[in-house]
């Protein structure tokens, strides 16, 4: 009996594991054509580019450099530093106006007022437009001679400005109406960049707040009650309530957004080549890239660039995740 029990539990067990590998096999058949798109569009790529960036490349392979284009790039002189610098800058000043503004504006549009379902469909139209077509808009209300924004300028007894053709630093700016000269170390941002700056919140705003909207919608609405009748009000439920609830979308938001500035390329394109202290890393990978035909230096660049966002990344989920309320 001993013998025949074993030998019907080893007859289950190995229809188990043929049923186990057809299910595997079944599984791995389904991923397949995603598993080729991946492999043909994300891995390989990723490792020819690799290979590019260890090489003196200009259409075809010249010389082989090794870790030359990285040390060439790591340079205490080079132009990465300052492109990068440029990229922090963009995202520290663009990051906090963008989620600030989007968490005011979706905090109002919670509320019941009237037509608030159309003032969200228009902050959100931005980030539905080409990008290409509105930075170019943008670019044009930004004109130093024609622009409507120096007009009005104007109109108000004031002078008007390059913006988008202003190298100087907005605080060397403010400092020049009261004759005032200050160091080089702190003229700040140049009114380009700025210029950038309200465009890329003017278009990603509505984004944020629409995402802002569906946090709060999942907020209990008892917590708002039981708050209320305990005497709390205004501030009071939005800083104890609100702020800490909305933490999940908050993070989410502040990692998408980081890591889009950092990869920021088509709009400051448009608006300004690059010049006027907007050289941001992108901008310069691609220079390197289509005006100078360093394709190995470009490719160098650009693995340094996913380095520091990675880096980034793993800090922010480390720190501020830890702040998260779930």
């Amino acid at each position: 009996m001993t013998v025949i029990a074993s030998g019907r539990g080893g007859a289950a067990r190995s229809r188990m594991r043929t049923s186990t590998k057809r299910e595997a096999l079944l599984a791995y058949t389904l991923l397949s054509p995603a598993l080729l798109l991946f492999l043909a569009f994300t891995v390989f790529p990723l490792a020819f580019g690799l290979v590019i960036s260890l090489y003196n490349w200009r259409i075809v392979p010249r010389e082989f450099l090794g870790l030359g284009n990285y040390a060439r790039a790591l340079a205490p002189n080079s132009e990465m530093w300052s492109a990068l610098s440029t990229t922090v800058v963009y995202s520290l000043l663009s990051v906090p106006v963008q989620l600030s503004l989007a968490l005011m504006l979706a905090y109002l549009l919670f509320q019941k007022i009237r037509g608030k379902g159309f003032f969200r469909v228009a902050m959100f139209l931005p980030y539905v437009t080409s990008t290409v077509a509105s930075a170019a808009v943008w670019a044009r209300l930004y004109s130093p001679d024609i622009g409507i924004i120096n007009q009005a300028l104007k109109s108000f007894g004031l002078q008007p400005l390059k913006w988008l053709m202003e190298n100087k630093g907005i605080f060397t700016l403010l400092a020049e109406q009261f004759n005032v000269t200050l160091p080089a170390g702190v003229t700040g941002p140049s009114l380009a960049l700025v210029a950038v700056i309200i465009y890329t919140t003017w278009v990603f705003v509505g984004y944020d707040m629409t995402i802002f909207l569906a946090g709060l919608g999942n907020i209990p609405g008892e917590l708002y009650e039981a708050a209320r009748i305990d005497g709390a009000s205004g501030w009071s439920l939005f800083r104890n309530i609100t702020l800490p609830l909305l933490s999940p979308t908050t993070f989410f938001l502040s990692l998408i957004t980081i890591i889009g500035t950092f990869k920021a390329f088509n709009h400051i394109w448009v608006m300004t080549q690059g010049d006027y202290g907007t050289t941001t890393a992108s901008i310069l990978i691609y220079r390197q890239m289509y005006e100078f035909q360093r394709a190995g230096y470009a490719s160098a660049l650009a693995f340094l660039l996913f380095t520091v966002i990675l880096i980034v990344t793993i800090l922010q989920n480390r720190f501020a995740g830890q702040r998260v309320v779930y």
